[in-house]
């Protein structure tokens, strides 16, 4: 039975729920921010969010349609993408937002129609190789080819794949080994940290300093959740309770670090109380590690031949 009849919404039914973010995050978002209001809000994500293709394990299918489904709104105009990894909502995203659910559905299926039969005008080529099948009569588990080419051509495609390999990596390591990891990352961003770890450690995995300024520094409680990267986010529960046993420490500060993701409630509880967890995920932690630049991911730079061009017919 495919994903689709077990429930799995396809990526045109994710178009919706991904204008609906971006709106609801104030018109512009970027992809995780995203990717983690639809995570949060679709019905029955938790349970979607387990599953995973049979060839690919480690990749969920319903982040994989979500990501199909952004690329949906962007060729069928709903929304722009003035920056690597930035949204914004158009006047059409508007005007879908305003249809009952239903009629909006219908309308970005037929966007999506028109869209596919332009790039059929436009590259001359047989129907039957680039239609997008009618989701009334098909079962739709894949995305048009436009919408392939537009996710995996991309600079968010190419930083999704060493994000995802590097999360992969660290989702292997042994429990302690991963807190081992964070520890010494956040040492290397100025913490003084104790490990605590094992039993007994009452919901803190380190403790120790934060520097605020050359001659003041705060207490901060550390807690790291080796979740997997596409598998359940953590909810506000979690932070609560880390909240509680930070504040036992005598933490002024306190760092939930984790390679899954948060869901909306658990980013309110982190400052709902004291102390403020600085909430930090998966993605998050990629870009600290790739920013750090000495902790086993390397930025090679590239040279963008073309870009000399406009230099090759200078008058004299």
């Amino acid at each position: 039975m495919s994903f689709t009849a077990q429930g799995m919404p396809t990526h045109l039914d994710l178009v919706l729920p991904t204008l609906r973010a971006v709106a609801e995050l104030g018109g512009s978002a970027k992809v995780g921010e995203i990717t983690d209001h639809v995570s949060a809000n679709f019905p029955n994500s938790e349970v979607l969010l387990e599953a995973t293709y049979p060839n690919r394990p480690s990749e969920s299918v319903f982040l994989d349609r979500a990501a199909w489904g952004r690329s949906t709104a962007k060729l069928i105009g709903a929304l722009e993408q003035p920056a690597r990894g930035m949204y914004l909502t158009t006047p059409l995203a508007d005007e879908l937002l305003e249809l009952p659910e239903a009629a909006a559905l219908e309308r970005i299926r037929d966007l999506d129609r028109e869209y596919a039969r332009q790039q059929r005008e436009k590259k001359r080529i047989d129907i039957s190789e680039t239609s997008t099948p009618d989701p009334s009569a098909v079962d739709n588990e894949t995305p048009s080819a436009e919408v392939l080419a537009e996710t995996s051509s991309d600079d968010e495609g190419q930083e999704a794949s060493w994000k995802s390999k590097l999360l992969q990596r660290l989702h292997a390591l042994p429990p302690e080994g991963f807190e081992k990891f964070v520890i010494y990352l956040l040492r290397r961003y100025g913490l003084q940290l104790s490990h605590v770890g094992g039993s007994g450690d009452e919901g803190i995995d380190a403790i120790g300093t934060a520097p605020l300024s050359p001659v003041l520094s705060s207490r901060v409680a550390v807690q790291v959740k080796r979740y997997a990267p596409d598998g359940k986010p953590i909810g506000r529960e979690t932070v609560a309770l880390f909240q509680r046993d930070a504040q036992t420490k005598g933490a002024e500060r306190a760092i939930l670090v984790t390679l899954s993701r948060f869901t909306e409630p658990a980013k309110k509880a982190a400052i709902a109380a004291t102390p403020t967890v600085d909430l930090v995920s998966g993605d998050r932690l990629a870009d600290l590690i790739r920013e750090d630049g000495a902790s086993g991911v390397t930025v090679q730079p590239s040279v963008d031949e073309s870009w000399f061009d406009r230099f090759d017919s200078v008058p004299g």
